[in-house]
């Protein structure tokens, strides 16, 4: 059996600001880095204990190096670094039988979530696939899911944990903080929250095949709506080819494979965010 985890940090146990999370000149960053690797560790720590054979992490956070690699078990391989083509997704594949996300966060325009967005809130406000709503972890989910792996466990705050259960109903989930707003939440101690993911991972692994965990996948032809943070950005965005333009902040793209959407996905924040 093996398991891959990637890995977040806005939805891990004390993180409520986004200046613990900016890795540029941020003192808090650092010590960010520490609690984010503490719940990694504590996931991948559970995973092999259950039997996992392997256990790949991917470091999923801004430019995706803030993992200590040296702190989690020396058997753990760590994919790291950024930019990966399939971002939070990176070395998912058929191999696996099952995925872990730690540390996510709920959707941008969540009320009650913190640090609330979907991969990129300067760029990106709301992302619908076929006209449901879609935080990372739904993207995620269904990304792993075209390679025909489940999503089985997901860690952060309350909402993000509501979101997973939404379309995920096998999951088993983690709150390791109860979010009071974007900024603020009742957190558990970094202790407490890693005894909680290291026996969310045990009951997710035992309980998975008569939970019915299966892949995510979203119906053929897949519509993708993408909400820019302003009309400049979408301006950028529609020059992709295949792009249509409904609205002044609004792109759409749609193709029968979902990982060619998802591709369009990326290519589209990245057009949206070369501009103001």
């Amino acid at each position: 059996m093996k398991l891959y985890i990637s890995a977040d940090m806005e939805g891990v146990a004390g993180i409520t600001s986004l200046e613990q999370t900016n890795p540029v000149g941020q003192p808090e960053y650092a010590r960010s880095c520490e609690l984010m690797t503490g719940e990694v560790n504590a996931a991948c720590e559970a995973a092999l204990a259950a039997g996992a054979a392997e256990v790949t992490v991917n470091d999923s956070h801004w430019n995706m190096r803030n993992i200590i690699h040296e702190k989690l078990p020396p058997s753990v391989r760590l994919i790291r670094g950024s930019p990966k083509p399939l971002s939070m997704n990176q070395g998912i594949d058929p191999s696996y039988s099952a995925a872990a996300y730690i540390g996510y966060h709920a959707a941008g325009g969540t009320h009650d979530a913190v640090l609330d967005h979907t991969y990129t809130g300067e760029t990106v406000y709301e992302v619908h696939l076929n006209g449901q709503a879609c935080s990372e972890a739904r993207i995620n989910a269904a990304v792993a899911g075209a390679f025909g792996v489940p999503v089985i466990f997901l860690s952060g705050d309350q909402s993000a944990c509501e979101d997973a259960r939404s379309f995920l109903p096998w999951v088993e989930t983690v709150e390791v903080k109860h979010a009071i707003g974007r900024y603020a939440a009742d957190s558990l101690s970094p202790a407490k929250a890693r005894e909680a993911i290291a026996a969310g991972i045990t009951r997710a692994l035992a309980e998975a095949g008569k939970r019915g965990a299966k892949p995510y996948t979203f119906e053929s032809p897949v519509t993708l709506d993408i909400r820019f943070t302003s009309t400049a950005k979408a301006d950028m965005a529609a020059l992709l080819p295949g792009a249509e333009r409904v609205g002044g902040r609004f792109i759409r793209y749609a193709h029968d494979d979902f990982l060619t959407v998802f591709r369009a996905f990326r290519v589209l924040m990245t057009l949206g965010g070369s501009v103001e």
